[in-house]
């Protein structure tokens, strides 16, 4: 059985890092790093449209990498998605196999995370402060485009944490419900 797949996501600069690591630490459950994060380290510079398919791949592989260490709960900071929106924004169009490939993986519950945390230079990782809401409206439109379970996190660290354990609760709660009901012979 797969586990429950958190993903944040959102613009840049919103938290989503500092999120994800730390609902994974509270579930002590494992959790995937940004793959465009490494890319840029890696590369010492910003993607280009011919690096979005490696870039997929390998968000793809680290998902999978944590997903395989995973009990009942894994946590992904950012998906395919990010990749998608990204790719559309800067060079209009994201290869057809990128989206096949989100659509196949949706995860348990999307968390995109408020641009309501200060901005901060992050080097070739982050170079759109005037744009954030921008950007943000884009992965908003695609949250909900995916049809996955979705919520919007603002706040401080501490209540962000807060807001997602508890729709984790909620919907883990939904779930059983609905199986029981399955489960149960009519009467």
């Amino acid at each position: 059985m797969r586990p429950f797949r958190v993903v944040v996501t959102g613009s840049e600069c919103t938290g989503k890092t500092t999120l994800a690591r730390d609902v994974a630490r509270h579930f002590d459950a494992p959790w995937s790093e940004e793959a465009v994060r490494s890319f840029v380290a890696a590369e010492g510079r910003v993607p280009e449209a011919r690096d979005v398919l490696a870039i997929a791949r390998a968000q793809v592989e680290a998902e999978e990498h944590a997903v395989d260490a995973a009990g009942a709960l894994v946590v992904h900071d950012t998906d395919l998605l990010s990749t998608i929106v990204y790719s559309r924004h800067y060079f209009g169009a994201c290869p057809a196999g990128v989206e096949s490939e989100a659509a196949d993986r949706l995860p348990s519950l999307y968390v995109l995370a408020g641009t309501d945390v200060v901005w901060a230079a992050d080097g070739d990782q982050r170079d759109r402060p005037f744009a954030r809401r921008e950007i943000q409206a884009l992965f908003r439109v695609a949250v909900i485009a995916s049809g996955a379970r979705r919520i919007e996190v603002a706040g401080p660290p501490h209540e962000r944490v807060g807001q997602v354990l508890a729709a984790i609760a909620r919907v883990r709660r939904n779930a059983r419900t609905l199986r029981a009901r399955r489960e149960s012979p009519l009467q």
